[in-house]
């Protein structure tokens, strides 16, 4: 069981972790396209894992509302321009940003929170490990779709370098 403190605190401090994450945008030197964002459009788009993180530590692990997220954040992202590396490496960050935070914040206290943190830590990097699957599927999803549509890619072609199965793939897209 997780502690409520860990769910309340990604709860209740998202905008907190986010800035934090900003930090660690900013100092990244291979983000570029993040780094071409200004400082509140970084917090805003980052917000929204850690309530999603807090729900899962809270009521288990949902993978269609992982799914839903990273699908659509996959998406959002290559029509943004973004490069999957990016993506890959800032979802990355996100999960340095909440480690550090139980290492440092949470599991300081004493050697029954120890134990517990190393329970959250398993439970977090699942988390991450499997969003980063469903960003890639919707990142390349996306990616498929717009060659297909846009580009007039001819499907063949697309099948031969595309050897994904898409989860979430609508044929009107």
């Amino acid at each position: 069981m997780v502690d409520r403190l860990v769910i309340d605190t990604l709860s209740l401090q998202a905008k907190d972790f986010a800035t934090r994450w900003k930090g660690l945008i900013r100092r990244s030197p291979q983000l570029k396209h993040y780094a071409a964002l200004d400082d509140e459009s970084l917090v805003r788009m980052n917000s929204a894992f850690y309530p999603l993180l807090a729900r899962t530590l809270d009521r288990g692990l949902d993978r269609r509302e992982l799914g839903d997220f990273f699908v659509r954040l996959g998406k959002e992202r290559m029509k943004e321009g973004f490069p999957i590396s990016e993506l890959i490496y800032a979802v990355n960050l996100v999960q340095q940003t909440v480690i550090s935070y139980i290492m440092t914040d949470f599991g300081v206290d004493s050697s029954l929170r120890m134990y517990q943190s190393m329970g959250i830590l398993n439970k977090v990097a699942e988390f991450f490990l499997l969003g980063c699957f469903y960003l890639t599927k919707g990142f390349l999803e996306s990616t498929y779709t717009n060659m297909k549509s846009k580009s007039a890619v001819d499907e063949d072609i697309l099948k031969l370098y595309f050897k994904d199965d898409f989860f979430f793939k609508k044929e009107d897209e």
